[in-house]
């Protein structure tokens, strides 16, 4: 803190200045010597209020990647109680491709829209450069969004959910190995903390017993999950890499444009049915798939395109907490002891991964401020001389 006694003088002329000493109880005119009244003081310092919102906007600006992949767990929990709950509508049942263009059509349309109107730069292939990369994003995320979708025939939702969850740490190792990110031992061990908590939830039948349907049809659908893990490690290792260099909207409508393609191809080829809804509930339920799996897609590219591949994919085990409190909800489930256990051990893990990313700012900050204060650490001593 400068000295009181400092007083500024002027230089009149390159060899002449203006060093006359002056009393030390001599108080330049420009600045008063009243006293701050009540009122000023109380506007002058920030309120409980204001210091609360600045530190939960900091929160959401140092998180905000996170924060977004959260979000899209949520919507995708929707999506995925949803597809249940129309397969469990009765004959005739509704299949996977059938559901996957109802969702990408939905997304695809709203994407080439947005960009047209905004002017958005080649809307429907994307950016040259980066083309290649975008078809590989759509091919590998049509891989895990059909194996899902196909698993929920013959695996209960705990099942699908559990196996979808190894995901996450297979993008962190990705994104480390590939893409030269920081993943400290610390944020895996919370991504394996995590991972338990996932099963303390769902429970899954290849765990814990109770298995039901036929084992081949069984083996295939793991089979085809395991498949869907590696599409979803590389689709989000994809988006990650692409980063800011194409517009989120770009990823969406390639994406959606591939999956309506090849789920085209697989009913023709497989000679599926196509169920047209007749009741108003069809619509509702089919409109719900298709308006959130596109702001489920926003958020989720939009997230992993702001944030690190590793730290962004802990925010899909929210999904499970999500798909929980659904469940009560709709199907009036009462949540186990276990399940309350895993809920607490995935909070705990993703407020730490959130609060690290914090604290490695606030080092930073800490650091100017030194080199700062090294750099007018000199004024008090030369105030003494």
């Amino acid at each position: 803190m400068p000295s009181e006694s400092r007083h500024p003088y002027f230089a009149l002329t390159p060899d002449h200045a203006d060093f006359a000493l002056r009393p030390f109880d001599e108080s330049p005119a420009s600045i008063s010597t009243q006293p701050l009244s009540a009122e000023d003081d109380i506007h002058s310092k920030p309120t409980r209020l204001q210091s609360l919102l600045t530190c939960v906007l900091q929160f959401v600006s140092l998180n905000a990647g996170l924060l977004l992949v959260m979000a899209a767990s949520a919507c995708f929990s929707v999506v995925n109680l949803t597809v249940k709950v129309v397969r469990n509508q009765g004959e005739p049942v509704v299949t996977a491709p059938e559901i996957i263009i109802v969702g990408m059509g939905t997304t695809y349309i709203c994407s080439v829209a947005y960009m047209l109107i905004q002017k958005v730069p080649d809307p429907f292939l994307g950016p040259k450069e980066i083309r290649s990369l975008l078809i590989l994003r759509g091919c590998t995320g049509f891989m895990n969004i059909f194996s899902v979708y196909f698993s929920l025939q013959y695996l209960s939702l705990a099942d699908v959910t559990v196996l979808g969850f190894l995901a996450p740490m297979c993008t962190a190792v990705t994104g480390s190995f590939f893409l030269k990110e920081t993943f400290t031992w610390k944020e895996g061990l919370a991504s394996f903390c995590s991972l338990i908590g996932v099963v303390l939830i769902a429970r899954p039948d290849f765990l814990f017993g109770s298995q039901t349907g036929s084992s081949d049809h069984r083996m295939l659908a793991i089979g085809v999950i395991l498949l869907g893990v590696m599409g979803s490690t590389a689709s989000m290792t994809t988006i990650r890499a692409i980063g800011q260099r194409a517009h989120h909207m770009h990823l969406l409508a390639v994406f959606s444009m591939e999956a309506m393609i090849v789920a085209s191809v697989l009913m023709i080829a497989g000679g599926l049915p196509v169920v047209v809804p007749t009741d108003w509930k069809w619509f509702g339920l089919f409109a719900v798939i298709g308006i959130l799996s596109f702001v489920a897609q926003i958020f989720h590219t939009t997230g992993f395109q702001r944030e690190q591949a590793g730290r962004a994919s802990m925010g899909l085990y929210a999904q499970i907490i999500f798909a929980s409190i659904l469940e009560r909800i709709v199907f009036h489930t009462t949540p186990t002891l276990l399940s309350l256990l895993g809920t607490c051990i995935i909070m705990a893990s993703a407020i730490y991964v959130a609060l690290a990313k914090k604290n490695t700012s606030n080092e930073g900050k800490v650091e100017r401020e030194e080199d700062v204060a090294l750099e007018e650490g000199l004024l008090p001593e030369r105030s003494k001389l």
